[in-house]
């Protein structure tokens, strides 16, 4: 298991808010020369700490205004019935995130569309393609409060 130190967690803080930032700015920022910083950058990604590096693309100049989530509870459960649903949603681009969960239902689906005849199209098609969904609720989101993917680092 990774054992990062204080100069490890200062690296990733500021790759995760500066993914393009260059080795030599970001040795100067964590305190190291390059060539140590950026040993320290691979040995990260060959232990997959580091899974990769991403533009952040704004989904409402896409068109993509409309945020949803479903509530998704199936009607029989088996290991064969988890590994068609995982196969069914992965394959669908709206989906963002897609989770197994525990409580009242089983899975719960973030997906981003471009307005609710969108939404309503891929309803009927996860409905169509999970034969065993018993039921779905959704929650249109009126305001997004906060979305990030920075991972809180205890230093």
């Amino acid at each position: 298991m990774f054992q990062p130190d204080r100069i490890d967690l200062a690296i990733l803080d500021v790759l995760q808010r500066q993914g393009r930032i260059s080795m030599t700015e970001l040795a100067e920022k964590v305190g190291l020369s390059a060539s140590p910083c950026t040993e320290r950058v691979r040995r990260m990604e060959r232990e997959r700490v580091i899974e990769g590096y991403h533009a952040r693309v704004s989904a409402g100049a896409l068109g993509r205004n409309l945020l949803v989530f479903v509530e998704i509870k199936l009607s029989s459960k088996s290991g064969d019935v988890f590994d068609k649903i995982k196969k069914e949603l992965s394959q669908m681009p709206e989906v963002m995130d897609c989770h197994l969960v525990s409580g009242d239902f089983d899975y719960l689906v973030k997906c981003r569309l471009r307005g609710m005849s969108e939404y309503r199209h891929l309803l009927g098609s996860i409905l169509k393609k999970l034969p065993v969904a018993a039921e779905s609720r959704s929650f249109v989101v009126m305001e997004e409060v906060k979305e990030t993917l920075l991972l809180p680092l205890d230093r």
